[in-house]
């Protein structure tokens, strides 16, 4: 008992030319190029946006920094002067200050 040959349930690939496969792996060799450079492009620009953003943080954190050494001073020599015998100038920028707000809520509200 032999069994037939067609009961094996095998089926050759169907011949291709081997140049139609050259020219598929071609055109997807083609196809990862311009995937590739495309992503080399993105990560370019990214690189370029990330190095821009470092530098404005850098410079929003020297402002930050000088404004912070010029609000100390100022505050030191507020403070030097309200523990001085004279202390009307005190209450002077406390109504200086009271104006200036209430100025700017009048300027504000009517705009």
């Amino acid at each position: 008992m032999r069994r037939a040959h067609s009961s094996y349930g095998y089926e050759p690939l169907p011949s291709t030319s081997s140049n139609s496969l050259e020219e598929e792996n071609d055109r997807m060799t083609d196809e990862l190029k311009d995937k590739i450079h495309a992503l080399k492009s993105l990560s370019i620009d990214i690189g370029t946006e990330v190095k821009y953003q470092d530098k404005m943080l850098r410079d929003m954190d020297d402002d930050f920094e000088r404004t912070s050494g010029s609000l100390s001073r100022s505050v030191t020599r507020v403070l030097r002067m309200a523990k001085g015998s004279q202390n009307y100038y005190i209450v002077y920028l406390f109504f200086f200050s009271i104006g200036i707000f209430f100025f700017l809520w009048i300027f504000f509200k009517f705009k």
